[in-house]
């Protein structure tokens, strides 16, 4: 993950710079079309010396750049930098091959996590456990099913059998992190919905991987592939 201090000063230079609703608004109002200070101040309702103020810290921020009108010269137009919007997201990953979910028992949350990346990216993706049960939980299959996922009731496996130096590992519970030390590179700390044995537990687990999921995705990268 590239956490450079150069990165990381120009994204808190953004952050602090959108950090104030004005600045917010003037970014919302250009973000589907460039517009000209006078339009911004009459669009917001601001005084345009108050917009000018706004407009130079975004554009000394790296977000607006300025162009001249190319029918009345003396008119100036606003526009953003995508790319600068782009580095707030998170930092991508070191190039992945595989993804690989743990957790203790291989029977809910690291099932569902694979099955979820698998189905959203339908890149190599597996699952296993540090002490693997016989069988997937049956209200894990269950919640799947009705998110349109499928899972193998028998497809457990111990991270030794699974596990590759080069995939990333992700540790979907607590104790699984803490048995895996050097071995684990991310951690999600969702709790284990087994205790409960209800389907409101099972939900809610998918849920709180279903959005880690999500963050996860804008993030991974691939090694490119070779004809």
């Amino acid at each position: 993950m590239n956490t450079d201090s150069s990165s990381l000063r120009m994204r808190a230079r953004i952050h602090a710079a959108l950090g104030e609703p004005a600045r917010l608004a003037i970014v919302d109002t250009l973000t589907l079309g460039d517009a000209s200070p006078g339009e911004i101040a009459h669009t917001l309702q601001l005084p345009t010396n108050l917009v000018a103020h706004h407009v130079k810290v975004l554009q000394d921020a790296g977000i607006l750049t300025r162009s001249r009108s190319e029918g009345d010269r003396r008119r100036t137009y606003l526009s953003l930098r995508p790319q600068a919007l782009v580095s707030l997201a998170p930092q991508r990953l070191d190039a992945v091959k595989r993804v690989v979910f743990v957790c203790t028992h291989n029977s809910a949350r690291s099932q569902i996590a694979a099955a979820l990346l698998r189905q959203r990216t339908g890149q190599p993706v597996a699952s296993a456990g540090t002490h693997p049960a016989p069988r997937v939980h049956p209200r894990a299959v269950t919640v799947a099913r009705r998110h349109g996922l499928s899972l193998d009731p028998g497809a457990t496996a111990h991270v030794s059998d699974v596990v590759a130096d080069d995939d990333l590992v992700i540790a979907v519970c607590d104790n699984a992190h803490e048995d895996l030390t050097d071995q684990a590179r991310l951690h999600w700390s969702v709790p284990d919905p087994a205790p409960a044995d209800t389907d409101e537990a099972f939900e809610a687990a998918f849920t709180a991987i279903a959005s880690r999921v999500d963050r996860l995705i804008p993030a991974l990268t691939t090694e490119p592939t070779h004809d």
